[in-house]
């Protein structure tokens, strides 16, 4: 029986976004799975050596809000300053509290679980991006790269 494959792209930069990638990558490779995620637009944030993400409420209506905010956080998120830092802070609390690791934490694991990460080179050069902002161990390739793995994978999400 060959090896199973997970081909995940990830295409969005935002705390709340950044954790499905790492969480599905390293538990697909817990199990043995061959798995390959490919950043794009976005995503590339995930790769970037300082991780200064944000949770913005604009990406995510159906977020749920503690005390009733549910009624108000769309209108009042956007308008009022602060907001996306404290929306921020109360996930990463949220998080913590639960014992959910970090997105570092994640990446990590998944470069030591041998998940091979992609940062899609038309994106770094269509945003003049910086290959030294970016952690060491990632891969630089374009569609093509990508579709080398997904064509024949097993499993192929867009996140």
């Amino acid at each position: 029986m060959s090896e199973k494959k997970l081909a995940i792209i990830a295409t969005k930069g935002t705390l709340d976004w950044g954790y499905p990638p790492f969480i599905l990558a390293s538990t697909a490779a817990a199990l043995g799975y061959s798995t390959e995620v490919f950043f794009t637009f976005y995503g590339l944030q995930l790769l970037k050596k300082n991780l200064d993400l944000k949770v913005s409420p604009l990406g995510n209506p159906g977020m749920p809000m503690p005390m009733g905010m549910d009624k108000w956080f769309p209108i009042l998120g956007t308008a009022l300053p602060g907001m996306e830092g404290m929306m921020t802070m109360m996930m990463k609390n949220k998080m913590k509290s639960k014992g959910v690791a970090s997105l570092e934490e994640l990446r990590e694991l998944c470069q030591e679980a041998e998940v091979r990460m992609v940062a899609c080179q038309m994106t770094v050069d269509l945003f003049d991006m910086n290959p030294s902002d970016f952690i060491d161990g990632i891969e630089f390739g374009g569609a093509a790269t990508f579709f080398e793995f997904a064509g024949d994978s097993d499993i192929c999400l867009f996140i």
